[in-house]
C-alpha cells in the first residue's frame, strides 16, 4: 500500500516585472454607509446610488495564474494545470526526493498551455507497485509563448496621448530601481495620477489587475501590489503598463485593442516613489522573463531610444 504522497509548491518564478511577482487573489471591498436612521451598515455589496458611503479597500494575498490541481486516485494520482492568462504561459514540472516514482510523460518536462487553457499533463504511480513511493512535485511558470532568441527591433509608440509631454525620470540600464533583466530595458515616465495610458503598440489584453489602492517605498510592503495592464503583441513580446490607479482599467481580457487605445489611468500603486507609469516590453526566454529593448516614434517620424532627462511627447491620438 503507498504512502500519502508530499505535495509541494515550490517558490515561483517572478512573473513579469519586478513590481508584480503575482496576481491578488479575489477579495471583496466593504462599504460602510449610515441609513436614515443613523444605524451605520457594512456590506460587501455596492449600496444604492442615492445612498452616501464609504469604501473600505480590503488587503488581498498574492494568487498564482498558473495552478496544479490533483485528481486520480492515491495510487495513480494525476495532476491538471490550468493557464489563468488570456496567452499562453510555460511550466515547467519536476520532481525531488523522489522514492519508487513512475511519470508519464517523464520529468522534468517543459509545457505550453493556451490563453485560458486547463490540461492534465502529469500521472505518478509506483515503479513496483508492491512497495510505497513517495516525492515532491515542483512546478513553475513565465508567462509568454516560449522563444530561443529575444525579439529585435522593435517600435513602439509613447503610451500617452498627442499633445502631451512627460519627463522620462529612467531610461535603459537604470540603476534606481530597474534591477534584473526582466527590468533593463524598462522606462518610468513621470506622468500625474489620472492621465490617460495608450495601447503603445496593438495587441491582446493578457493580464489585468486595478486593485491596489495604495503604493510606497517599502519594497517588502508593496513590491507585489502594483497594479498594471499587460498587453501581448503578435510577436509573443509583452508590452507591460504598470502602477496604474485604481479602478481605472477600461479594457477587459482577451480583448484585441490597437495603438492609441485608452487602457487605463496612470498612477502611484506597488512600490513606487511618486506617481509615473512604469513601462516594459518583455519575453520568455528560456523560462526566464527578459525586457527587450526599443526605440519610441517621435512626433516627427523619426525613432529614439528612451534616456534618463527626456522629455518625451505623445504621437498617438487618443481612442
Amino acid at each position: 500500500m503507498s504512502q500519502p504522497r508530499i505535495f509541494h509548491m515550490p517558490r515561483l518564478i517572478p512573473l513579469l516585472i519586478a513590481a508584480l511577482v503575482a496576481a491578488p487573489a479575489l477579495a471583496d471591498n466593504i462599504y460602510k454607509y449610515q441609513d436614515e436612521d443613523g444605524i451605520w451598515h457594512f456590506t460587501d455589496r455596492l449600496p444604492a446610488d442615492q445612498e452616501e458611503f464609504d469604501t473600505v479597500f480590503m488587503e488581498r494575498d498574492p494568487e498564482p495564474r498558473i495552478t496544479l490541481r490533483q485528481e486520480g486516485s492515491q495510487h495513480n494520482p494525476l495532476y491538471t494545470l490550468q493557464n489563468r492568462y488570456w496567452g499562453p504561459a510555460e511550466v515547467e514540472m519536476s520532481l525531488s526526493e523522489a522514492e519508487n516514482v513512475l511519470t508519464e510523460p517523464i520529468l522534468p518536462k517543459r509545457f505550453v498551455l493556451q490563453a485560458q487553457q486547463m490540461e492534465t499533463v502529469l500521472g505518478i504511480g509506483a515503479l513496483d507497485p508492491r512497495k510505497p513511493f513517495s516525492y515532491r512535485l515542483h512546478y513553475r511558470w513565465a508567462p509568454g509563448k516560449p522563444n530561443p532568441l529575444p525579439v529585435t527591433g522593435l517600435v513602439m509608440e509613447p503610451p500617452f496621448p498627442a499633445g502631451q509631454s512627460y519627463l522620462i525620470s529612467q531610461g535603459f540600464n537604470g540603476d534606481a530601481t530597474h534591477h534584473g533583466p526582466d527590468a533593463q530595458y524598462a522606462v518610468d515616465i513621470v506622468m500625474p495620477i489620472g492621465t490617460p495610458v495608450l495601447a503603445a503598440r496593438a495587441g491582446t489584453v493578457m493580464d489585468v489587475e486595478e486593485d491596489f489602492n495604495a503604493g510606497g517605498t517599502n519594497r517588502q510592503q508593496y513590491v507585489e501590489r502594483a497594479n498594471r495592464v499587460v498587453i501581448l503583441h503578435d510577436d509573443g513580446t509583452m508590452g507591460v503598463y504598470a502602477h496604474i490607479d485604481l479602478a481605472s482599467v477600461n479594457v477587459r481580457p482577451g480583448l484585441h485593442v490597437r495603438a492609441g487605445r485608452q487602457i487605463a489611468r496612470s498612477g502611484n500603486t506597488g512600490f513606487s516613489s511618486g506617481p509615473h507609469l512604469h513601462f516594459v516590453v518583455q519575453q520568455n526566454i528560456g523560462m526566464e522573463i527578459i525586457s527587450v529593448p526599443f526605440k519610441f516614434t517621435l512626433p516627427d517620424g523619426s525613432l529614439s531610444e528612451p534616456r534618463a532627462r527626456q522629455l518625451l511627447e505623445g504621437t498617438l491620438p487618443l481612442r
